[in-house]
């Protein structure tokens, strides 16, 4: 259309709708056209205009069944009734039906229709602007642009993921602490068909024993002392969306009997109430934890575990992604170089090197961390060998969770320990107590090149 804001007057009397014509293009942002039987309208209607006024008794239709018309082809089109009926039925009726405004033919008719449509326009913006930040998120979540990487481990769990958007499956995501897990479920729920309703997180391990149900169920006012309003769920809330419960396995008994049911009967009653209010919800859970392991030991039960199972993905720590190391890396640079306003940030082979062999217990948020460090460290745009720092408070146990061989454990503890010491021979064989022509051995094959 000619204006970004179009609006088709329908109207069979001529006179009454050239005035209507005159009036609404007083406004230079508006766009009219003008149209005097309810067939033109439906015959122009792929013209995509911004709002229909409609007169009510139009020599081939009534004004009912236009605005029925309007409504199957464009739900989101405002339809604004201009009648010369006073009778409230019919306008109650037509209100109903999905007409935007009832407005009868009399001395404020232009008045009133003015003010309509500045509404509408209003709520015509608020509403693509919604629907710019839902895209915007939906691309935000996008599978590639949340996981940084392209390791075969990292393809894997983005095929599972897939799978998860495509039905209300539960799903529960194990992996250790800082691979990624809530990113994930927020991955899954913005690309599935629950994407335009609420996202709820709740963190099981922060949340106080006693008032976990309150904070799941809610409750209502004066059900125990300090309740002062009623106050709605988490349950409640994700009513329509997704409830992402992360660490579960941190919930206790009794909270599991109660988890159970609701998952059952997907209804549950407010502290305080005897009033069931239903809610559908689909469930993503995470935990660091073998839930298996804790089922055994009796600290999770058994029926709830086969109830939360569904769909697993298994996220893999950084340390097997050894590939995506550099990736993520430039990922962080780029991103803090952007947030912070900086130049172009490089990486140098001799601070890769020196990250590679490095296990990140911490995983990607600990590399983030080590990236973003670096970053302030850095002369001239340019992360050094010596701007890396490692702070990781577990560095051994995390060594040992590679479950490598013993000749691969020995490979990038004599390859850490040359990097350390500028490739001195002599000195490492010294520090690690081994003889230097095992050491030399080791280069010669080749088994020390990375």
């Amino acid at each position: 259309m000619e204006n970004g804001f179009t609006i088709f007057v329908v109207e069979d009397d001529v006179f009454y709708g050239t005035m209507l014509e005159y009036h609404l293009t007083l406004n230079p942002d508006y766009s009219v056209v003008r149209f005097e039987t309810g067939k033109a309208l439906l015959n122009n209607l792929h013209r995509k205009p911004s709002v229909i006024t409609l007169d009510y008794s139009l020599p081939d239709m009534n004004g009912e069944a236009v605005l029925k018309l309007v409504r199957k082809q464009f739900p989101d089109v405002p339809v604004i009734i201009i009648s010369g009926q006073e009778d409230i039925s019919t306008a109650v009726t037509l209100l109903k039906n999905g007409a935007y405004d009832y407005i009868v033919k009399d001395d404020n008719t232009k008045d009133r229709l003015w003010s309509t449509l500045i509404k509408a326009r209003e709520t015509q913006q608020l509403r693509a602007e919604v629907d710019q930040l839902r895209e915007q998120v939906r691309e935000q979540y996008d599978f590639g642009n949340l996981i940084v990487g392209n390791s075969p481990q990292l393809k894997r769990v983005f095929a599972v993921m897939e799978k998860a958007t495509r039905s209300s499956i539960t799903v529960s995501i194990h992996g250790e602490t800082g691979t990624g897990k809530e990113l994930v479920a927020k991955a899954i729920h913005y690309n599935s068909t629950r994407q335009k309703k609420p996202f709820v997180p709740v963190n099981v391990a922060a949340i106080p024993k006693d008032l976990m149900e309150s904070e799941l169920f809610g409750h209502e006012k004066g059900a125990f002392t300090g309740a002062v309003n009623r106050r709605i769920g988490k349950f409640e809330e994700a009513n329509g969306g997704t409830l992402f419960m992360d660490e579960v396995a941190e919930m206790d008994l009794t909270m599991q009997v109660k988890l159970l049911r609701v998952l059952q009967e997907q209804e549950f009653n407010r502290i305080g109430s005897n009033q069931l209010v239903k809610s559908d919800f689909r469930l993503i859970v995470a935990t660091h934890k073998n839930l298996a392991e804790e089922v055994r030991s009796g600290r999770f039960r058994e029926d709830l575990y086969y109830r939360l199972l569904g769909l697993s993905v298994e996220l893999p720590p950084l340390r097997e992604r050894e590939n995506d190391i550099a990736i993520l890396s430039r990922y962080f640079m780029d991103e803090y170089a952007k947030k912070n306003k900086l130049g172009k940030l490089n990486l140098s082979a001799e601070a890769l090197k020196k990250l590679l062999p490095y296990p990140f217990p911490g995983n990607v948020r600990e590399l983030k961390a080590i990236i973003e460090l670096a970053c302030v460290m850095a002369d001239n745009g340019v992360i050094q060998a010596e701007d890396i720092t490692f702070r990781s408070i577990r560095p051994e146990g995390a060594f040992l969770m590679q479950e490598m061989t013993l000749r691969e454990y020995t490979r990038r503890i004599v390859r850490f320990y040359l990097d350390k010491y500028d490739n001195d021979v002599l000195l490492v064989a010294e520090k690690l107590d081994i003889g230097k022509s095992t050491i030399y051995n080791m280069l010669k094959s080749g088994e020390l090149t990375s």
